[in-house]
């Protein structure tokens, strides 16, 4: 069963853009279906989320609060190692995980969990690795539609996440 999902954030959570305004101040933009779908994961019904980026932002560690998100791991090369020690104190295996991610970066993590998704903008180089394509592109519920996926794959009542 899974019991881990692991998020890449830029292009995934988010649709891709970072925007600095005149101070030099990063803005991301999250999707609200996207939040309210991982923080019934982690809060509602008790399973991990872990957010595994390459880049580096406050307002991913901010976020990551407000869901739950047990695990957030910034500015990392290889995220399969990240992933791996996640596991360990975990003690899960990699048929416990499912992850989505959009780019070159991700490939080596996505091909090493159970299931793996990607937005449909995601770079061709992981639409083709992947287990499944979202019909939604990044930032823009692909996160959401991967979870409905998971939970009624483990046949989770769908509705029991909204009520």
């Amino acid at each position: 069963m899974i019991t881990l999902l692991v998020f890449d954030i830029d292009g995934t959570l988010t649709n891709g853009k970072i925007t600095y305004d005149a101070n030099g101040v990063e803005t991301k933009s999250f999707d609200v279906k996207d939040g309210m779908a991982i923080e019934a994961w982690c809060k509602k019904f008790g399973f991990k989320a872990a957010f595994i980026t390459g880049r580096n932002s406050v307002i991913v560690d901010k976020r990551g609060a407000e869901l739950g998100v047990e695990y957030i791991y910034q500015g990392v090369k290889d995220k399969t190692k990240i992933l791996a020690e996640i596991l360990e104190k975990e003690n899960l295996t990699l048929a416990n995980v499912a992850a989505i991610g959009d780019d070159l970066n991700d490939i080596k993590m996505l091909q090493s969990v159970k299931l793996s998704f990607c937005p449909s903008d995601a770079v061709a180089e992981v639409k083709d690795i992947v287990s499944i394509v979202s019909s939604k592109s990044g930032g823009n519920g692909a996160a959401r539609e991967m979870i409905e996926y998971i939970l009624k794959i483990s046949d989770i009542e769908l509705k029991s996440l909204w009520l």
